[in-house]
């Protein structure tokens, strides 16, 4: 991997950065700021360097036009008040705005562009869509730096697409993450228990097929979970499902038999019949959930069992 080193003298460069931002809100406000936190060092070493810094990330689920709710203002502010200067954030992604707030930077100075997912083209599965989107974002630096180790794996045009245009290296966070699973992963101390989370099941599928083959025990958590379960011939209500990968679950359970690698679920589960902060919420066994409820979280029961899972582990990785 390249890294930032690599680049070369960059000031006055023009360098855009994918980091991961994508942070809970209550309104307007960030509930927690630790992805933002984690990508200080990767920012402060370019400002540093005196690039002219350019960042780039996604916020929630728009649907590939801009949101008001959705808006990257929230993260510009606080971003700004970690830096100890301002940061300029673009009312669009590589629209005019975008085009003069970074021809208005200056050596050492930072700007945020609007959300990628603003742009169906970030998502999109046509290739020359992402490549087209990727060539405006590329036409705004000189050099990329990935470093949102979150969304790394991601194959979107402000990951993947503009990558492959620019002078690319990878930033801080997403070295020091990948050094921690290696170290992790290539002769843990067993037993080596594995800690996953996580909406989706698609979102893992290289992840738990590797794993499969190293570790000694999957804890399963998140919204994932639910597919597992049904997987294993439970209804889970109104919870989160990705029907078309229990197929694919199905096959992991078997591998998993076969190899000897221990399967961790929910015993029982936090249910509700919406997700709402007002939501009654009550304690279900995870093979009962009513077909009007949907899980929300896993109940007290599954704490200690995961808890027990875990304590005798001399390796822990925790991919949430």
């Amino acid at each position: 991997m390249k890294t930032i080193e690599d680049l070369g003298d960059l000031r006055g460069k023009r360098v855009l950065v994918r980091s991961d931002f994508n942070v809970p809100l209550d309104g307007t406000t960030i509930t927690d700021d630790g992805r933002i936190r984690a990508a200080l060092p990767t920012l402060q070493l370019l400002l540093g360097k005196g690039a002219k810094v350019v960042v780039m990330a996604h916020l929630g689920r728009p649907k590939g036009t801009p949101e008001a709710k959705y808006s990257l203002a929230p993260v510009a502010a606080r971003l700004g008040e970690l830096l100890g200067q301002p940061v300029t954030l673009a009312e669009d992604l590589v629209g005019p705005s975008a085009k003069a707030t970074v021809a208005a930077l200056e050596d050492g100075q930072i700007a945020l562009l609007e959300n990628v997912r603003f742009d169906a083209r970030e998502t999109s599965k046509d290739e020359a869509e992402r490549s087209a989107l990727a060539d405006e974002l590329a036409g705004l630096a000189d050099a990329f730096v990935s470093d949102g180790f979150g969304v790394v794996h991601r194959k979107q045009a402000s990951v993947y697409d503009v990558a492959l245009k620019l002078p690319a290296a990878v930033g801080l966070l997403v070295l020091k993450e990948v050094s921690s699973l290696r170290r992790a992963t290539d002769d843990p101390a067993r037993p080596y228990v594995v800690v996953l989370g996580g909406a989706k099941v698609s979102d893992k599928l290289g992840v738990i097929s590797n794993l499969l083959t190293k570790a000694d025990r999957l804890v399963i958590g998140g919204g994932m979970a639910y597919t597992f379960l049904v997987a294993q011939g439970n209804t889970v209500g109104t919870s989160l499902l990705e029907a078309d990968q229990v197929e694919t679950v199905k096959g992991y359970l078997e591998q998993a038999a076969a190899k000897g690698v221990e399967i961790v679920l929910p015993v029982d589960t936090v249910v509700a019949p919406e997700f709402a902060a007002d939501a009654v919420a009550t304690v279900v066994p995870s093979n009962q959930i009513p077909d009007d409820q949907m899980g929300l979280d896993i109940g007290p029961k599954t704490r200690e069992l995961f808890a027990s899972k875990i304590v005798d582990a001399k390796t822990v990785v925790w991919n949430g």
